[in-house]
């Protein structure tokens, strides 16, 4: 292979995604399995910003905080009861203020940060995501209205200071890129040559979503899912995306790792509610619990690998005084 060919396509199967799952330490507490933090939802999507941390206690994370504006909090808050809420300071009803919103969402201790999902479109959105994600910290889930924040932006790349997955769908995709041609939804060769470019240009991971969703690092390297399912075509599924990827970042895998597994282990959980309920049906909601279940299937497929599968039940200590 030439310095000029792109590397190889990595097919994402069971055993790819089973040897990058994180291992839980068996002595663990909450804040050593990830603490994620996500700025989302809005009063018209406050659903987004439930739904993303959902997925991420379903997909591992210790610790869950679900930042959104303080008169937006009484709506979200106990909705699922282990989600800690933030209120974040507001300059108008429902419109958090970003210079008071940046420096309380830095007082919060994280290991991850999901941006967008759900997020009020608006000048003061722009800052904040801007504001965020152009200090140093911990990586970043980056979707969403955070992404069309970052499509008004001149130069928004070389102003990101965190590592990030960015998860468009090919509509956002192409207000990132507005000189992209290709046909992002039904040519697989387009997505992929798409998103490997993007990686470059932006210096960041990128996660083309879709039917046969791809994944792209700025190294070169570039990964595809499997799946095509049309029930996952509904509102929602997406911020459930973001909620598992944060959850991962925040149990210590690297941006690549995390959008690779995060994409497997949502197209593995809407397979399973697809053959429950149909190509019709699925809500986003459906999903978070299945997630949990793929990926304690995927550890059986990798402590299997390993010859390290566990002993079920329960046996007597033999310590002697």
């Amino acid at each position: 292979m030439t310095g000029s060919e792109p590397a190889p396509l990595q097919l994402l199967d069971d055993q790819a995604v089973a040897a990058l799952l994180p291992v839980r330490d068996p002595r663990a507490h909450k804040g050593d399995n990830g603490r994620v933090l996500l700025l989302a939802g809005s009063l018209a999507y406050a659903g987004a910003g439930l739904l993303a941390s959902h997925a991420a206690g379903r997909a591992g994370a210790g610790l869950v905080t679900l930042a959104v504006p303080r008169s937006l909090q009484p709506v979200v808050a106990g909705r699922y009861v282990e989600v800690i809420t933030l209120g974040l300071p507001e300059r108008a009803p429902w419109e958090a203020d970003p210079a008071a919103s940046l420096a309380a969402l830095q007082a919060v201790p994280h290991d991850a940060l999901v941006v967008g999902p759900g997020l009020l479109r608006s000048d003061a959105t722009d800052a904040l995501v801007l504001a965020l994600l152009g200090t140093e910290g911990a990586p970043a889930i980056v979707d969403a209205e955070a992404l069309n924040a970052l499509s008004r932006t001149e130069g928004w790349a070389s102003r990101v200071r965190r590592h990030c997955v960015l998860t468009p769908h090919p509509g956002e995709f192409r207000r990132l890129r507005p000189d992209e041609t290709g046909d992002l939804s039904a040519d697989d060769d387009a997505r992929e040559r798409a998103a490997r470019e993007a990686a470059t240009a932006w210096g960041q991971v990128v996660l083309l979503k879709g039917a046969r969703t791809v994944v792209a690092e700025p190294g070169g390297e570039a990964a595809r899912a499997p799946f095509e399912n049309p029930a996952l075509g509904t509102g929602g599924t997406g911020d459930v995306l973001s909620g598992i990827i944060g959850a991962l970042l925040g149990q210590g895998l690297e941006p690549y790792a995390a959008a690779r597994v995060g994409a497997y282990l949502h197209g593995a959980a809407g397979e399973v509610v697809r053959e429950r309920l149909g190509e019709g049906g699925l809500l986003a909601s459906d999903l978070p619990s299945e997630v949990a279940h793929a990926r304690h299937r995927l550890a059986r497929v990798r402590d299997r690998r390993a010859g390290s599968a566990r002993r079920l039940g329960f046996a007597m200590r033999s310590d002697t005084a």
